[in-house]
């Protein structure tokens, strides 16, 4: 509804209330345009929308792929979204991506967890409704100053000023994006699964990225010991995430499959087949068996039928049993095609470092089986992303007979390479890694996993050598307040940020004249005006 057509309909509703004596049609108005989402579900909606239209968007159109960086508080995340509408001046395309790395390291009553779902499965959706606060209160923010403005030009006699304002309000851009959340491998069986999936929807979730691996066994996608799960069981985990979103009503709701067979030597059981080339058999046929040699001596052991012959496969002490070495790629095919198949929208696969051609060797062979699919792609701080890319260059200048004898491979990582031929083409194949992949390897969404985890560590470590240092409150001063002001980093008015003009806002509507408001003369956010 527009402005002036809501404070038409409020300004009905109060004139049939005689007894609501002082309550203001337009400010009424007002609060209801900054609480546009009223629950979970409704941003749910919403942002299901979005990411479909942008889906539909890639497929026509491979450059218009999609971005999010991963978040572990609801400010940051709002700090990411005012940041892109205040540089680019829209938040289209560009998501925020809820890390359950993030979520075990740094916001777990146990303190500082590694990636393996030890974490209080609770914190996944209080930190999504967390975001979503965030987010809002921004919404909230920026249309007051935009009423303030208003205000402001109403006072003044500026006619044409309170229209462009008018018009401002009604073609606001909200910060609420799309969330895409990590329910890792489902914390359970698949009934745990649906039951957390229906309370990440509720706070708000569009999009559940959940993994092949065994959820009492997870790892980090990056580090080893990975153990995944026969395909039966993690598609009965996506039809757990399709069921939650079908009860609550988000019929559009994104599920990503996430494979981390690649870097999975282990599995935890041998899969159901009832007969040769199902998908329980296709599973087994990876496994790392040795013929059976005597029949009569197979006390304690596990057996399968393979080719007529009977088949021992090797068992770990820790009773896991092992893949044949150099299968990976085969498998995360399998996977992937298996869970498209199945319900899924998206993949993901984990791989073990940024290199195109390998991504698109195995996304090539999955859109023969699916045409259309389409990836969410992890750009891993867990990568050396400059030793892998020059690596790739020196490895490309080589094979084509150039000369890299000035170059030692293994040692690409040092400062004497920056400026060098090979570590500036290393850098622009980094710059344009995201829209090259988009165009090759079926890349829609392209996410940065813990980039504030990282951010965090070094400017307060820079924050703490000067502070502590010879350069005392400079320290501060120059490298944080002093760039705030001069990039226009909103924050520089923190007490605005926490929603103190918001709260005067509020008293003004509730007292009247009476208010006794914060942002008076003597408040020192004053003195960021200029």
């Amino acid at each position: 509804m527009h402005y002036k057509d809501s404070i038409r309909d409020l300004t009905g509703t109060i004139g049939e209330n005689e007894n609501w004596s002082g309550i203001s049609a337009e400010a009424a108005a007002r609060m209801r345009l900054q609480n546009r989402f009223q629950t979970g579900l409704d941003i749910a909606r919403y942002t299901a929308g979005i990411m479909r239209r942008d889906m539909a968007a890639y497929d026509a159109d491979p450059s218009k792929y999609t971005q999010s960086l991963g978040c572990w508080h609801g400010f940051i995340g709002q700090q990411k979204m005012i940041a892109i509408k205040k540089h680019f001046g829209t938040t289209e395309r560009r998501y925020l991506y809820l890390s359950g790395w993030m979520v075990a390291a740094l916001r777990s009553e146990f303190g500082p967890l590694p990636d393996q779902s030890m974490h209080e499965k609770t914190s996944v959706p209080a930190l999504i409704e967390e975001l979503y606060t965030f987010l809002r209160q921004a919404d909230a923010r920026e249309l007051g100053m935009l009423f303030r403005d208003l205000d402001t030009a109403r006072a003044a006699g500026d006619r044409i000023r309170e229209e462009q304002l008018i018009q401002a309000i009604d073609g606001y851009q909200t910060h609420v994006v799309p969330v895409i959340a990590d329910i890792d491998a489902g914390f359970g069986n698949a009934e745990a699964t649906y039951l957390l999936a229906r309370k990440m929807i509720e706070a708000g979730a569009c999009a559940l990225q959940i993994e092949n691996q065994v959820s009492d066994e997870k790892q980090c996608g990056h580090q080893d010991g990975k153990v995944t799960v026969p395909h039966e069981e993690f598609v009965a985990k996506i039809r757990a995430c399709r069921y939650a979103f079908l009860e609550l009503g988000i019929d559009d709701g994104i599920i990503v499959a996430r494979t981390d067979s690649l870097g999975a030597g282990l599995t935890k059981q041998i899969a159901f087949s009832r007969e040769a080339g199902d998908i329980g058999d296709l599973y087994n046929s990876f496994l790392d068996c040795e013929e059976v040699a005597d029949p009569t001596r197979l006390d304690g052991e596990i057996v399968i039928s393979r080719g007529g012959k009977l088949m021992r496969p090797k068992r770990l002490r820790s009773n896991l049993f092992q893949f044949r070495p150099g299968t990976g790629a085969d498998r995360c095919v399998l996977d992937c095609i298996h869970a498209l198949k199945n319900g899924a929208d998206l993949l993901w696969i984990e791989t073990e470092k940024p290199h195109i051609e390998q991504i698109a060797g195995m996304v090539d062979r999955i859109r023969e089986a699916v045409p259309g699919a389409k990836l969410v792609y992890n750009n891993s701080p867990s990568f050396n992303w400059t030793l892998n890319f020059r690596q790739q260059i020196f490895d490309l200048w080589q094979a084509e007979g150039r000369d890299v004898s000035t170059y030692d491979r293994a040692r690409l990582m040092s400062v004497d390479y920056d400026g060098t031929d090979l570590g500036i083409e290393a850098d622009e194949r980094i710059r344009t890694f995201q829209r090259d992949a988009a165009a090759r390897a079926g890349i829609f969404h392209h996410l940065i996993t813990l980039p504030t985890y990282h951010t965090a560590a070094l400017s307060t470590d820079n924050l703490a050598r000067d502070y502590f240092g010879d350069q005392g409150m400079l320290g501060y001063v120059a490298k944080v307040q002093r760039q705030e002001i001069r990039q226009g980093i909103a924050c520089v008015k923190h007490q605005n940020m926490a929603g103190s003009d918001l709260g005067d806002d509020h008293k003004e509507y509730f007292a009247g004249e009476a208010a006794l408001k914060a942002g008076g003369q003597h408040n020192t956010m004053n003195q960021f005006a200029a």
